[in-house]
Order: structure tokens, then C-alpha cells, then sequence
């Protein structure tokens, strides 16, 4: 649907994205428009596009697709848009005398003689310039949208383009259509190649075939790869443009001279990267040696002897692995630990933190996700802190920056040692400022779990440690007899070997030994596996154990889509645990209606947004980060404000307009829930791709559980994920750079 008219108000404007409500006067009167509206103001005159919606407290809205400014209509009009601030050197006054002297002939006045301007008392004729100028350069914006519309990229994205290109963003996209491919994230590359053959490009121009070896290496880094292989890529990119090989590797010569590429040789292979990954890679390694090789100066002297007094003291009984592990942290300035749930991870970590108190030495621990932070803060009783906030990064820099600048700096790490945790979930960029923060003589200790799934941006930084064989690594495989108890723990160990559940003869010849915490229903039917679910949430697991959904259980699925995926399963658990009330207040969003007493969690990284927290003392702060969970407290309609507090006591406040930040984490996926733990999970076993039912998954999500793990499921299906240990392989070159550093 298409409407003309005029901006009478601005209700609302993010600065941010651009996301706008406002007034819009039509010839059939005056409607609300709402969407990402970069560059109006009031008086602006809109061609807009878009489709009527009901919003159920603010009636009818209009819901803005793409719009294109057009030159006011009349008079009036026209003398709104020059009093509304965007001209410079104009106001309600200036812009009133402008109308009476040259009314009709005002914009050609604007466009063609400026100097005209200067007949208008208190207006010199440098000034006419400046104000001929400004109008034009706002003309030229004007034009940005309804250009890029046509390459399928949105209004939201519009701003990024001229802010980066200026008023010239039309001719030099004209000129090179696959600017485009580099300004904006997960552009569609077909729809602008298609656009940019259209104009009249050749398919062999130089700057279309460097585009699609750019978007291809791009598409590779999705799936968490690093690089590609030379050969593939070249096969790839002839697909893709339809030219011949000859002329891809004459372009690849040609960014390689320029450094827009680099060619990795290991041995037989050739790796091709873009620079910031190649980069990334190469300060990791460079920097592990580093403070590997540096004097180890925080080595804790008499160290055996403090190790065994501290065992006596504390009534701990350390394995000899344990003690194996604390001595190497203490020997070596870098040191990898790694093994399963029951393994004794925590212990090594609670002891090297007491350890190097006692020395007053400092230890810092730190972790990827927010909620493992929170986790590693109750395990061990010391604070944690964020990859994120411990390096200060957000507080400099975008998160789109971070993935392509290298060689921006960080806050260093105040510290003698850093411990950090989940390593599995650290990809190479989030390594790459991690090793940029920590000075040479501070010891490093990784700890993680490499058989869970790898990090969700590219990169298998741990692994690629780990398989090195250059950095001292302890695996730790012996399960304590305490967690030995736990078959949570023990079908975890098993799936992760390819190996079926503990039977019911094991646990009878067992004579009580294990306890019980682990609960598989075999369940084919959907309906009857969505029933499970919602009668466990809801009072089963209430009257088992006094287990509240809000307070200690984790619905987690492999998908988000279908009758088992996140999406449908959030909305039928809401229904069930947060029902509809009038002495709730809602809101909708979207698909979603947002309720008070709703379980959330953050879905990206905001930097920006204030949080306070409120207790024996007062906090204050910025940046709620991916995988965080809230509760949603209170929805005030007046400020158009929702109040939500996270899981760390965080309170923070979302405009109506940034609800996009958040989902209903009633059900959450494995990929959400790594890094956290639940007092009680219920892991439904879903139908799904085969990409998804993979052994490391079902391992990932049921070591979550701490209390209690029921899974529900088709047996088939687990069956088929326990042997299904087709992980797929990521084209890094950590392990092959440090080898080669080391030699």
C-alpha cells in the first residue's frame, strides 16, 4: 500500500536505529506511521510504502517497508520543512521571509541562484552558499533510501551507507554496485549482483569478481571457518559469477598484492583468509608464545609444600591429575585445562584462587557469557566478570568493528593471573582482544570442555590449542565418586563416548549407587511429547522435588523452528506459566506479546543501554550482553518503557521500540543454554536436520542440568545423535601457526 503526505510530528525517534513514530498527514486525514525512518524530521514530505496494522492498545498504525522523500507539495509545506532545523542557518523566521520573497520560485532559488538568498536581510552572501549547500546536501540524502531500496536493503541500513559514504553514496555505489557487499552485514550479494548487471556491469569486471571471492571467504565465516581452501574457492566463486578460473586467480593475485587477501601455505594446502581473521589468528599465537616463553615470574616458590598445607587446611583430598594440574599452572605461564562435567575443574580453579591469595598475588576470572560468569562467581565465591566487561570492549567500539579491526586496543588486564572458563564458547576475535589486554609475565589458564559445541562466531580457538601440542594441557578424565553417583554425569560421559544410557541392569547390580536425577521418557507422538513438557513445567516437577519453573527449571530444544522448536514452545509455556491476567500488564512486539513476570533473555550485544543495581550498595553501569536472562518486572505504558531485571540483579529499562533485543526464554536452544547451568532441565529430543542432532549437542545440553535432567523424545532420534559424531571440521589455523612459531 502507498501513501503520500507530510510529518506533523515526531512522537518517537531511536538515534540509534532510526526507529520512528510519528504523525502523517495525509489528503484523507492524519494516520501513525511507524519503522525505520533515518533522515525526516518534521515537515518532511514522504512517498511511504508499507501495510496497515492493528496495534491492540494504539488502534490503527501504518507499518513503514520503504519510503522516498519528496519536495513539499505547498507552500505551507515547504515552509515547515526549512523551520524545522535540517537547513543550516535557517529557522522559523529565516524560513518565513524565504517563502514571502520568492515563494513558487523558492527551490530553483535553492538549486540554481543562491546568491538570491543574500536579498533577505540578515543573510550575507557566504552565507547564502552555506544554506544553498545544506539544502542540497539534504536533497542528496533524500535520494539514498529510495536508491537502495532497490538493491533490497531497508531504510535501517540506509543511515550506515551515507555515514560512511557521505552525499556521493549514489554515484559511487552507481559506479560500483559491490560497495554494498562491504558497508552492510548479510547483504543478499545475488539481488546486487543482479542489480549491478542490470546497470550495464560486465561479468568479468574486475570489481565483480573480487566482490564474490569476498562473499564467498564471507559465507565460509558464517559456519565458523577461518579461511578456505584456494581450490574451493576458485571452484566456488566460477559457480557463483559464471567467468572462468583464470580470471578468479588473477584477481586473487590482485587482492593478495594489495592485502585485501592473504594466502596461508601449510604444506600441500593453500589457505585463503581476509585480513582481520588472518590477523586475528596470527596476534593469538604470537602472544600464547609470548607470555609462554616470558620469565615466570608469578611462580609461587616452595610451591609443593603450600599445595599440601592448603590440602590439610581445607580438607581437600586432590588426585594426583589435580596436583598435576595445579603444579603446571604454577610451572608455566600458559596452561590449558580441560575435561567433562565431574572431572574436578572447579576445584583446580578454587585452589590455584586461594593459592595465589594467600602469596598476595591477584586473580582475575572471566568468562564469555554473562550467565557463566554468574556461574563461576557461585562455584568458586569469587567475583567474574565478562570477557566483554573485563576488557572494557563496547565502551570504544562497535560490535560490527570488532570483527573486522584487529588492531584496536583494549583495556589491559590488572592482574597476576587470569583464569578463564567455558573456553569452547571463545571465538578468535573475542581471543584475539583477550590476548591484546594481558601483559607479559601474568599467567593465562584456559579451562573448558572440547567436546561441547564450539564457539558460535568462527573460530575453535580451544581446540586448535589443545591439538597444537605447544601449550602445556592437562585433560582431566578420572570422574570423582561424587559426581560418579550422578547419571546425569555418567550418560554425559557415555553419550560423549558414543555410548547408550546406563540400563536398568546396571542399576540394579549398582545397589542403589546412583541417584536419582536422570529421567528419559520415550515419546514419538508430538502432542504427547508437548503435553510431557507442559505438565513437567507446570506442577509435576512442583510436587517431585518444590521445583519452580521461573526459579530452577530450563526448558532446551535443539531447534527454533517447528511444533518442538523454541518458538512454538515458548508460546505454549507462557500460556501455561504466565497466563493472560488483568493485573498483568502486555505488550506486543511482533509476533510476541511480552507480559509481566515473563522469563527473556538478551539475543545481541548492547553496549549502550543503562542498568542500575540496587542493594547493600548502588551500581550503576552499560551493556547487557547476548544470552543474558531476565524477568520482565513492570511495563510502563506512559514512558513506553519496559523495567527488566537479569538473573545478576541488573535492572534495566527498553523502550517499546528496542524489543527487538529480546525473546521469550521459556524454551531456549543448546546454543543459547552453553555456558549456563539449570537446576532442572528438560531436554527435548525434536525431529530436526541432521546438521543439528549431533553427538557434541546432546552432550552440551544435557551437561546443563545440575539437579535434575528429563529428557522426552523419540528414542530413534537419540539414537541416531549419540552415533551422529559428525562435528563438523573449521577451517582455522591457530594449531598450524603456533607449531610454525614454535619450531
Amino acid at each position: 500500500m502507498e501513501l503520500e503526505g507530510e510529518i506533523r510530528e515526531i512522537i518517537y525517534k531511536n538515534e540509534l536505529n532510526s526507529y520512528c513514530i510519528a504523525n502523517f498527514e495525509t489528503s484523507d486525514g492524519e494516520i501513525t506511521i511507524v519503522g525505520y525512518l533515518p533522515f525526516i524530521n518534521v515537515g518532511d514530505t514522504l512517498k511511504i510504502v508499507g501495510k496497515i496494522v492493528e496495534h491492540q492498545e494504539y488502534g490503527e498504525q501504518f507499518k513503514v517497508d520503504t519510503f522516498e522523500k519528496m519536495m513539499p507539495q505547498s507552500m505551507e509545506a515547504l515552509e515547515r520543512y526549512l523551520a524545522n532545523g535540517t537547513i543550516k542557518g535557517v529557522g522559523p523566521a529565516t524560513a518565513k521571509k524565504i517563502i514571502e520573497t520568492f515563494g513558487e520560485d523558492t527551490i530553483n532559488v535553492f538549486k540554481l541562484e543562491p546568491t538570491k538568498l543574500a536579498q533577505i536581510k540578515g543573510i550575507t552572501k557566504d552565507k547564502a552558499y552555506e544554506i544553498a549547500e545544506s539544502f542540497i546536501e539534504n536533497w542528496e540524502v533524500w535520494q539514498i533510501v529510495g536508491f537502495l531500496e532497490k538493491f533490497g536493503i531497508g531504510p535501517q541500513s540506509a543511515e550506515t551507507v551515507y555515514k560512511k559514504l557521505g552525499a556521493n553514496a549514489i554515484e559511487e555505489i552507481q559506479s560500483n554496485p559491490y560497495l554494498l557487499v562491504d558497508l552492510i552485514n548479510k547483504v543478499d550479494f545475488n539481488q546486487i549482483d543482479k542489480m549491478a548487471l542490470d546497470m550495464g556491469m560486465e561479468y568479468d569486471n574486475s570489481k565483480r569478481i573480487k566482490s564474490g571471492i569476498k562473499h564467498a571467504i564471507i559465507l565460509a565465516t558464517y559456519n565458523g571457518h577461518c579461511a578456505v581452501l584456494y581450490d574451493n574457492l576458485i571452484k566456488f566463486v566460477s559457480n557463483l559469477l559464471g567467468v572462468e578460473e583464470e580470471q578468479i586467480e588473477d584477481a586473487i593475485i590482485n587482492m593478495k598484492a594489495k592485502e585485501e587477501l592473504i594466502i596461508e601455505d601449510r604444506q600441500k594446502d593453500e589457505w585463503v583468509y581476509l585480513p582481520s581473521y588472518y590477523q586475528a589468528e596470527k596476534n593469538i599465537a604470537e602472544k600464547l608464545i609470548a607470555l609462554d616463553t616470558y620469565k615466570n615470574i608469578k611462580e609461587i616458590p616452595r610451591f609443593k609444600k603450600e599445595l599440601s598445607l592448603f590440602e590439610k587446611k581445607s580438607n581437600i583430598d586432590l588426585s594426583d591429575k589435580q596436583k598435576e594440574a595445579i603444579e603446571s599452572i604454577n610451572n608455566h605461564n600458559v596452561c590449558v585445562i580441560t575435561g567433562g562435567p565431574g572431572t574436578g575443574k572447579t576445584t583446580i580453579i578454587k585452589t590455584i584462587i586461594e593459592l595465589y591469595k594467600h602469596n598476595e598475588m591477584k586473580p582475575v576470572l572471566c568468562a564469555p557469557t554473562g550467565r557463566a560468569a554468574k556461574r563461576m562467581t557461585e562455584t568458586t565465591g569469587e567475583e567474574a566478570k565478562t570477557l566483554h566487561r573485563l576488557l572494557e570492549i563496547g565502551s570504544f567500539v562497535s560490535e560490527e568493528t570488532q570483527n573486522v579491526n584487529t588492531d584496536l586496543s583494549v583495556v589491559p588486564v590488572d592482574a597476576d593471573i587470569i583464569i578463564v572458563d567455558e573456553m569452547s564458547m571463545v571465538d578468535v576475535f573475542l581471543m584475539n582482544y583477550l590476548c591484546k589486554g594481558i601483559y607479559n609475565g601474568t599467567k593465562l589458564v584456559l579451562v573448558g570442555d572440547t567436546d561441547q559445541l564450539p564457539s558460535v562466531g568462527p573460530g575453535n580457538v580451544l581446540k586448535d590449542i589443545i591439538d597444537s601440542e605447544t601449550i602445556t594441557t592437562i585433560t582431566l578424565n578420572k570422574i570423582f565418586r561424587q559426581a560418579a553417583q550422578s547419571k546425569i554425569i555418567m550418560n554425559s560421559h557415555r553419550v560423549n563416548e558414543g555410548e547408550a544410557f546406563i540400563s536398568k541392569k546396571e542399576i540394579e547390580e549398582a545397589q542403589d549407587k546412583y541417584l536419582d536425577d536422570f529421567f528419559y521418557i520415550d515419546e514419538n507422538d508430538k502432542n504427547k511429547i508437548l503435553e510431557q513438557v507442559l505438565s513437567l513445567s507446570y506442577d509435576r516437577l512442583k510436587n517431585y522435588g518444590d521445583y519452580d519453573f521461573l526459579n530452577n527449571i530450563q526448558v532446551i530444544t535443539p531447534t527454533k523452528k517447528g511444533e518442538l522448536g523454541t518458538k512454538e514452545l515458548n508460546k505454549l509455556l507462557q500460556q501455561k506459566i504466565n497466563p493472560q491476567d488483568e493485573s498483568k500488564k502486555e505488550r506486543k512486539f511482533g509476533d510476541s506479546i511480552f507480559r509481566e513476570n515473563d522469563r527473556i533473555m538478551q539475543i545481541k550485544n548492547n553496549y549502550e543501554i543503562y542498568w542500575e543495581k540496587r542493594g547493600d550498595s548502588f551500581e550503576s553501569g552499560s551493556g547487557i550482553f547476548n544470552g543474558e536472562f531476565g524477568t520482565i518486572k513492570r511495563i510502563n505504558e506512559e514512558e513506553k518503557v519496559m523495567e527488566i531485571k537479569f538473573d545478576d540483579e541488573k535492572v534495566a529499562w527498553y523502550g517499546f521500540n528496542e524489543l527487538e533485543q529480546i525473546e521469550h526464554a521459556y524454551a531456549i536452544t543448546v546454543h543459547k543454554a552453553q555456558g549456563s547451568e539449570f537446576d532442572v532441565v528438560i531436554l527435548v529430543i525434536a525431529p530436526s536436520a541432521p546438521m543439528l542432532l549431533t553427538r557434541n549437542l546432546l552432550y552440551t545440553g544435557m551437561t546443563r542440568a545440575k539437579k535434575l535432567l528429563i529428557m522426552i523424545g523419540n528414542k530413534n532420534v537419540l539414537g541416531f545423535m549419540i552415533q551422529n559424531a559428525d562435528n563438523k571440521i573449521r577451517n582455522t589455523g591457530i594449531k598450524f601457526k603456533l607449531q610454525q612459531m614454535y619450531k
